[in-house]
């Protein structure tokens, strides 16, 4: 178990410093190229064309405004120890994904400016959009896996309420919740066609890059294998642990019928109140863990009395 902390040093170095040095480089290299960069820079394209211009301090400003406010804004929140995991990394990915953007368009914007007479012949390579996306999405990624549950964990002192189911403990009990395989497979595939149709209209193929990150990311995120063993309960989800409690943290499992947007407004992981998350994903049955420390976690799936019944029985053992 991670000791609990305020600031998760990965979420510092990752969703806050990254974030700052990209904004900190596109100062220093609006300062450095001067010389090298026409009064006014081209900013703007249409059809591969400049059509917009801009003095080059104004143009790093807003950069820099959007890298920390938009990118450093939404990834900052990896830093926050106590947050919801999965909620946190999912920033992250995100807020990373729009620092490399912007740095990356930045330095596009740089290198087809420098050296030339008149802004108007500056020529954007739209490769550095995707090369951006893909770069900074994989440095959030990295960023995630690092990140830690730092949240506070109380041990329960009783024995959960004797009215809850009890059942056998045939652990571990799997149980995968959220897009199935042929959901997926078709939305994947409207969204490559849509993509295509996009990339052909526009002439130019960097869309895809854009679609494959972000879809994973989409498809990712609906995706969830429940686990519940002797260790407790814990909500997989990208491959990564995302919310994760222990057996020795349980007052009381439950089964409860969940319908997404009535009880929880929405459909995947989501938060209602403070400390009560779900992990909801159809309309049915749902396990409802309870722990010592306030916090709440309900997720749906068939098997939720199963669960429940191991999850309490193995908490009868503890004391």
């Amino acid at each position: 178990m991670s000791e609990a902390r305020t600031f998760d040093p990965a979420g510092v170095a990752f969703g806050v410093l990254v974030p700052v040095a990209a904004a900190v480089t596109v100062l220093v290299t609006a300062q450095a190229w001067k010389s090298r960069l026409p009064s006014e820079i081209a900013t703007h394209f249409s059809g591969g064309t400049a059509d917009g211009f801009t003095a080059t301090s104004s143009a790093s400003w807003t950069f820099v405004l959007v890298i920390v406010l938009v990118g450093g804004g939404c990834s900052a929140v990896a830093a926050l120890g106590q947050a919801l995991l999965m909620m946190r990394r999912t920033m992250l990915i995100v807020g990373s994904a729009v620092t490399g953007l912007m740095f990356a368009l930045w330095l596009a914007l740089m290198s087809a400016n420098l050296d030339i007479a008149d802004p108007a012949d500056a020529d954007l390579s739209t490769t550095s959009i995707a090369v951006g996306i893909l770069v900074g999405g994989a440095v959030g990624l990295l960023g995630a896996s690092l990140l830690r549950d730092h949240r506070d964990r109380r041990p329960a002192t009783e024995r959960p309420d004797a009215r809850l189911p009890r059942g056998p403990v045939d652990v571990p009990i799997v149980a995968s919740v959220g897009l199935g395989t042929g959901t997926t497979a078709v939305l994947i595939g409207i969204g490559a066609l849509v993509t295509v149709g996009l990339c052909r209209l526009a002439g130019s193929w960097w869309m895809l890059a854009v679609f494959l990150p972000v879809c994973l990311l989409v498809v990712g995120l609906l995706r969830f294998r429940v686990v519940v063993d002797e260790a407790g309960l814990r909500v997989f989800n990208m491959g990564m642990c995302a919310v994760g409690y222990g057996v020795d943290e349980l007052e009381g499992a439950k089964v409860t019928e969940i319908a997404p947007f009535r009880d929880f407004g929405g459909w995947g992981l989501r938060v209602k109140g403070r400390g009560n998350y779900g992990v909801v994903t159809e309309t049915g049955p749902a396990l409802v863990f309870t722990a010592a420390n306030g916090q709440r976690l309900t997720v749906t799936t068939d098997r939720a009395e199963e669960m429940a019944g191991a999850l309490n029985s193995l908490a009868d053992r503890r004391l």
